[in-house]
């Protein structure tokens, strides 16, 4: 058995991971913790004895082959739970991240598989991030950034890096909902902004920090 924390830490370093080349860093973990970095390196000790993490003061930290399979699990619960909670109980895609941060620690093998099952066997969570399998299997998507589509081109968003409240809720002000089509009608040459045609004909102009943080195919 792991604490809620060390199993938050797994799936932190494995997040990292994804984003960064390289080991990740004692620095970039407690930055997304909002821990200090000496009692990072405690729990990153911890981890290690348990022989979850490869980690070497000062040389960054990854995850075992163990702690991988661990990180999935936890993934895969929380984005199950956060699809059971805006399909079946009806919350916003904006509200259901806290709530599933706590749901992701119950730790029953056939509450998760009939959790799939009653969900129709889903294979992305409601902010577009791909569902581990049971097999602990992460699927790849090849989406790109709304930020590195060229002026003309037509796509269509299909998930978001930032899952903060307020981000979503910013989203939610414009209409900017996944499955929409957007065509990128101008790039600003100075702040790197985009101008946006939606579907139904609206024209929205989203940051280059929101344009970054839209994953788009």
């Amino acid at each position: 058995m792991h604490s809620f924390t060390e199993e938050n830490y797994l799936k932190t370093i494995y997040y990292l991971a994804t984003r960064m080349e390289g080991e990740v860093s004692t620095n970039a973990l407690a930055e997304m913790t909002a821990t200090k970095a000496a009692s990072v390196t405690d729990m990153l000790r911890k981890l290690s004895e348990k022989q979850l993490i490869h980690y070497k003061k000062y040389q960054g930290v990854r995850l075992t082959e163990e702690g991988e399979r661990l990180a999935l699990q936890i993934i895969r619960r929380h984005r199950l739970w956060e699809v059971f909670l805006v399909e079946k109980l009806g919350f916003g895609w904006d509200e259901v991240h806290e709530i599933a941060e706590e749901l992701e620690h119950i730790r029953s093998d056939e509450l998760v598989t009939r959790l799939d099952a009653y969900l129709g066997n889903p294979q992305f969570d409601p902010h577009g991030d791909p569902i581990p399998t049971s097999a602990g299997q992460m699927p790849e998507t090849g989406y790109r950034k709304l930020s590195e589509v060229k002026m003309g081109e037509l796509v269509r968003l299909m998930g978001v890096l930032e899952h903060s409240t307020e981000f979503l809720q910013h989203l939610n002000h414009f209409q900017l909902t996944l499955g929409c089509s957007v065509a990128v009608t101008e790039i600003n040459t100075f702040d790197k902004s985009v101008l946006l045609r939606i579907t139904d004909d609206r024209m929205v102009f989203v940051s280059h920090e929101v344009a970054k943080n839209l994953l788009v195919d």
